[in-house]
């Protein structure tokens, strides 16, 4: 019997640096973002970041940026640990970014390889709008999804 995962959305802030660097390592493996990038999705201003904490521990993270240029909304990463995965926990996520944005449009983009990812995407709404070639630094393609908010 499958119990429900017991876990909460909270506001990441610099105090998860180590959890992040070690979730990433976890979900993304030698493409995780370096420690910089990891700062500075923890400290800079205007980004939206979000974790779901389950016994105490970081199982999932996803950050957003909106960028009035574009009138539009980024999920820069989202992620969960393996063994959280298939609970629900990336769609929470998903969500709670998509609602702290203050931009009428939301994309993002996925590795052209992660189905599982991509299915979860399309059935919040969000639609293939292009693709960047060689986006990813193994030279993976990424699709670039949106959803109107």
């Amino acid at each position: 019997m499958n119990e429900r995962l017991e876990y909460t959305l909270e506001v990441a802030d610099w105090r998860d640096l180590n959890a992040l660097q070690q979730m990433e390592r976890a979900c993304f493996g030698n493409q995780s973002w370096t420690l910089l990038d990891l700062i500075g999705v923890l400290t800079l201003t205007g980004v939206v970041r979000m974790k779901a904490v389950h016994a105490g521990e970081m199982i999932g993270f996803a950050a957003a940026e909106s960028r009035a240029a574009e009138n539009t909304s980024w999920i820069t990463t989202i992620g969960v640990l393996p063994a959280y995965r298939r609970n629900g926990v990336a769609a929470a996520l998903l969500a709670a970014c998509e609602a702290r944005v203050s931009m009428p449009r939301m994309r993002l983009c996925v590795r052209t390889a992660n189905w599982m990812a991509l299915r979860l995407y399309e059935e919040r709404g969000y639609q293939r709008v292009g693709v960047w070639q060689n986006y990813y630094t193994n030279g993976e393609d990424a699709l670039v999804l949106e959803k109107y908010l």
